[in-house]
């Protein structure tokens, strides 16, 4: 996941350079304070340099202390004027950076929400929640179609910058999710909190406003496994679980963990579809859905194998299929 500046971060350093540039002007003009007249004692003391360095950045300029010799307008001039000019950009910038952008965004987020309908929602925007929402944008998922949630404030707006809708908050608590979320409407929920017991309150909560979605979890601990599938969840992904899979197949297997990764991924050369068969494909046999190859069949439970398939079975109504599709070469990679 990257790591951005953190809003607060850029504020400070922004804030550091005006200091430093407001110390540069004010050793000049203190250097050249002989060329300064006070209109009401005629002395310049150094507070008086502090006083005229700051009218005068911020263009106010009273009058009662001037300019009176050449070198001193010329630097008033040359050198004041443009540190001026470029103090006032760095308070608009910081100006829309922090309130009127983030203004827009939230009047955008809450626009959004307003329209959220069988969406996803993903509950944790850690390195799976992170990676989560870039295989689903690169599958071709509207942005708007989901939704993040996570207490940090800077995984929050880098989600934002993704596009999708991002929420800072508590993915346990029942009025986040139903009032901000809209879990109702959800087509999905997605928990990667990065805690086991964190995503079982989550999804005790989810189960309780919505026993209607698909509930994935994402499970530290393979002990937990039961107890999530026992908590409604109906799918269960334990990320050290399949990555010790794959480093095992890796050991004697050259190639098998790239190919596996290959169709996983939404940029590979081959994809994996579970499609529900359809009035069209009734009747067909295995070999009658080339190029598409048929890797299983689910029917009322039961799991038909591709040779199984092929020996006595045709497609009927209701029946799910898992089709391995090749990627045409002219399609656009994600």
């Amino acid at each position: 996941m990257p790591t951005d500046l953190d809003p607060f971060r850029t504020l400070l350093s922004r804030i550091i350079l005006v200091v430093m540039l407001f110390c540069f002007l004010t050793g000049i003009l203190w250097l050249d304070r002989n060329g300064l007249k006070d209109q009401i004692d005629g002395e310049i003391s150094f507070s008086d340099v502090i006083y005229f360095t700051m009218v005068t950045v911020t263009t106010v300029g009273y009058g009662d202390i001037v300019p009176v010799t050449t070198r001193a307008r010329l630097i008033d001039a040359l050198v004041v004027t443009p540190v001026r000019i470029f103090l006032w950009v760095i308070f608009l910038g910081t100006a829309y950076q922090l309130a009127f952008r983030q203004f827009t965004e939230v009047f955008r987020m809450a626009k959004l929400q307003r329209s959220l309908d069988q969406h996803v929602v993903i509950c944790g925007f850690g390195h799976t929640g992170y990676s989560t929402v870039k295989e689903l944008l690169a599958k071709g998922t509207n942005p708007d179609h989901i939704l993040v949630i996570d207490p940090g404030e800077e995984r929050v707006r880098i989600a934002g910058e993704l596009g999708v809708v991002a929420l800072r908050g508590d993915a346990t608590q029942e009025g986040l999710l139903k009032f901000g979320a809209f879990l109702n409407e959800a087509k999905a929920v997605i928990i990667a909190a990065g805690r086991d017991d964190t995503n079982a309150l989550i999804l005790l909560t989810v189960r309780n406003l919505n026993s209607r979605c698909r509930v994935i979890v994402s499970a530290k601990e393979e002990e937990n496994v039961k107890l999530f599938r026992q908590g409604g969840a109906q799918t269960i992904i334990s990320p050290a679980t399949y990555g010790g899979y794959m480093l095992a197949a890796a050991v004697d297997q050259q190639y098998l963990a790239d190919y596996l990764e290959d169709f996983l991924t939404a940029g590979g050369k081959v994809n994996i579809q579970e499609r529900t068969v359809e009035k069209q494909d009734v009747g067909k046999t295995a070999s009658d859905l080339q190029p598409d190859v048929l890797l299983r069949v689910y029917r009322q439970g039961t799991i038909i194998s591709p040779w199984e398939f092929q020996k006595s079975h045709r497609l009927e109504q209701g029946d799910v299929m898992l089709l391995f599709k090749p990627v045409s070469e002219d399609a656009p990679s994600a």
